[in-house]
């Protein structure tokens, strides 16, 4: 298999989130986002799409810079707001994670990692309830399916368009939308301490694992019909331990069972059944 096999029609991509967009804003009477523009191309896309689905009127972007941000980040979320036209607010995390970086030493990147990431996320819904906005996710399919984010951090959201398309479908439906392309081709990362890399941390492209994970998920291929295509054993079976080992990342909080009606289990109205009118 290859990458081109992952390519999606994405004029019609296009349309299908758009409309996601504008039901799921409205459905509860909003009618604005809010998101974090990071200067990458996950939330370019996202602030791109939330432009053409509700009017950049009722698009905020908030760029959230640290210490320790790359320059290129704040350029290229300015290079998103000047296209199209949206406000913006530039919030400095540095005082608040500095705070939380006294007790934790500099060498637990992670956990540091984990703080500017939530951070930020207080600041995107302090923002939300201050405006009435509801806080856009970000994160793409190949994050979420690896575990590759932080749990109430860049994880959280009130609405996801992008949740469903692996990286690389990322980068095409981005071409379609005309982004930039120093936010396509710049290499993926969080920005959260310098010189981060997601493929560095990972130790694998996106490339490579899209395509196993598109053989695992969309194609139903068992461990010997993939290796058969010239995945190794050892990238095989670390993909699918963090696959599973994340499960609880892509899940609400599990509950213990007590009642007969219980939250999640078998107490399960549809998410745009409302109880007053």
């Amino acid at each position: 298999m290859k990458v081109h096999d992952l390519h999606l029609d994405y004029p019609i991509v296009e349309d299908i989130l758009k409309s996601f967009l504008r039901n799921e804003i409205r459905k509860f009477g909003f009618s604005s986002i809010v998101l974090g523009l990071s200067g990458g191309i996950d939330s370019a896309v996202v602030c791109e799409l939330a432009v053409r689905a509700l009017g950049a009127e009722n698009v905020l972007a908030l760029m959230m810079p640290c210490a320790s941000s790359s320059a290129d980040s704040l350029e290229h979320a300015e290079l998103m707001i000047r296209k199209l036209g949206i406000r913006s607010e530039e919030i400095a995390i540095t005082p608040v994670v500095d705070a939380f970086f006294s007790s934790v030493p500099k060498d637990q990147l992670l956990r540091r990692g984990n703080i500017m990431a939530r951070t930020r996320m207080v600041f995107l819904y302090d923002v939300s309830a201050r405006d009435g906005g509801l806080v856009a996710g970000t994160s793409n399919k190949t994050e979420l399916l690896l575990g590759y984010g932080t749990l109430f951090g860049d994880m959280a959201s009130a609405v996801n368009p992008i949740g469903d398309l692996y990286k690389t479908q990322i980068r095409g439906l981005a071409r379609h939308l005309d982004i930039p392309e120093p936010l396509i081709a710049k290499s993926p990362s969080a920005d959260l301490w310098e010189g981060q890399s997601d493929e560095a941390d990972l130790g694998f492209s996106y490339e490579e694992v899209d395509l196993l994970l598109y053989m695992m998920l969309e194609k139903r291929m068992d461990k010997q019909a993939i290796l058969g295509e010239g995945v190794s054993d050892l990238f095989y079976d670390r993909v699918r331990k963090m696959v599973v080992r994340n499960q609880y990342k892509r899940m609400m909080p599990v509950i213990a069972k007590i009642s007969t009606r219980t939250p999640g289990i078998d107490f399960r109205y549809a998410r745009d059944w409302q109880a007053a009118t």
